[in-house]
């Protein structure tokens, strides 16, 4: 049986081949289906993200697997293969091994450390489950994907540190205010990056969430969106003393809220902290509002920098991870060489009991009648010398089964007892 993964990401395909191959949800179902019919197929599942369609895939040895995925992903998104097979990845056993595990464990993501992944990993291996398309060594082995997974997040920092502008302002607030609880937040503007760092606050812990935005549509859907209040543009500088966090994203091409103004705000406040996410470009807050006390501003550079770093430090906690990955590869390695030589050792077994047990056929007849405590004694007897013939043998079956000629000892071993 080979073990393979082929497919797509990031790195080996432009997004417009990517959007071609990728499989929707409704679409899974049936090609877990198509697959399952290929042949030489033995076990199969179907792996596609935003970032990655890819094929894992157990098949009979002397099969082409690359060819054969190649030729499905052709079918199935109706693509010629020509087309789709400059753009894909192929590995076999261990390196299809060790892929498995650094997707897993997200060191293969656009994002090294990004949390999505196995997520979505675990979701495909339910589905093809679900359909039958995994069962003994897939199964084991995208377990221990798993496993190792869960080792490295457990082990090391590399999912610790925000890496994206919106989890980066939540670092920041929390540092600020230490807890979240209960922190009013206001979004002035209505962008798609103000809602992703708002949705992140409010996951956080913060309460309220006001909404102003020059166009009222605009902010109604973002009021329906977390349940929040709306503001009239013309007044959300009235409103900002009982705000702690404010997110600016509003297209104004000049400064929305200024120095003097924060000034007043902050002693309606009486100096309570505030937290001013400026993300908007041209920026909507004056730089020297962050001269006042109890003011912190953050712009859009600012909060990149505080990405920059912890993705320094993501890189080094990935060279811990890729450590963690190598023991666990050469570990599982390991046991599916111990269970290739199972049968030998089972065989061995099989063996010297057959002929334990027709040696004492053979002496009966001259050994007479025996009491059974005789009986249970020659059976003692016999069965602990043949385990200790047995002992050497199965011990340097196992130690073999781990080196690289060791296929040459093992086959010798079978010759000796008559295995083959």
């Amino acid at each position: 049986m080979k073990f393979s993964i082929t497919g797509v990401n990031h790195k080996s395909a432009p997004v417009e081949v990517r959007e071609r191959l990728a499989f929707d949800e409704s679409a899974l179902s049936q090609a877990l289906i198509s697959l399952k019919g290929r042949p030489g197929f033995c076990e199969g599942m179907i792996l596609s993200t935003c970032n990655r369609v890819e094929v894992a895939l157990t098949c009979e040895e002397n099969s082409n697997s690359e060819v054969a995925v190649d030729q499905f992903l052709a079918d199935t998104r109706h693509v010629q293969r020509e087309w789709v097979t400059p753009y894909l990845y192929h590995f076999e056993d261990s390196e299809a091994i060790r892929h498995l595990f650094r997707v897993a464990a997200s060191l293969d993501s656009m994002v090294i450390g990004e949390p999505q992944i196995l997520g979505q990993l675990k979701s495909a291996y339910s589905l093809a489950k679900e359909h039958g398309a995994v069962s003994g060594f897939m199964d084991a082995l995208l377990t221990r994907a798993f496993n190792v997974a869960k080792r490295v997040r457990s082990e090391t920092d590399i999912g610790e540190n925000a890496v994206s502008i919106s989890y980066a302002a939540v670092e920041l607030a929390r540092e600020i205010f230490g807890s979240l609880a209960g922190k009013k937040i206001m979004i002035v503007g209505a962008g798609k990056m103000s809602e992703l760092a708002a949705r992140h606050l409010r996951r956080s812990g913060a309460g309220q969430i006001l909404v102003t935005n020059r166009t009222r549509e605009r902010a109604l859907e973002m009021v329906e969106l977390f349940d929040g209040k709306l503001v009239d543009y013309t007044r959300f500088l009235s409103v900002l003393p009982e705000v702690d966090i404010v997110i600016a994203s509003s297209g104004a091409p000049h400064y929305i809220i200024v120095r003097d103004e924060m000034k007043k705000v902050l002693e309606a406040r009486r100096n309570k902290p505030m937290f001013l996410i400026d993300i908007a470009v041209p920026r909507n807050i004056e730089p020297t509002v962050n001269e006042l006390d109890n003011v912190f501003l953050y712009d859009i550079d600012d909060l990149q920098k505080v990405i920059e770093t912890n993705l320094r430090g993501r890189a080094e906690s990935a060279e811990d991870a890729e450590a963690i990955i190598h023991e666990e590869v050469e570990r599982m390695l390991a046991r599916l060489k111990a269970r290739e030589v199972a049968p030998t050792i089972v065989q061995l077994q099989e063996e010297l009991e057959r002929l334990r047990a027709g040696e004492i056929a053979r002496w009966r007849a001259k050994l007479g009648t025996l009491t059974p405590e005789q009986e249970r004694t020659i059976e003692a007897f016999t069965k602990s010398m043949m385990n200790k013939i047995a002992h050497g043998p199965i011990s340097e079956i196992r130690r073999q089964a781990s080196q690289p000629d060791g296929h040459y000892i093992i086959s010798a071993v079978r010759k000796v007892f008559r295995l083959d």
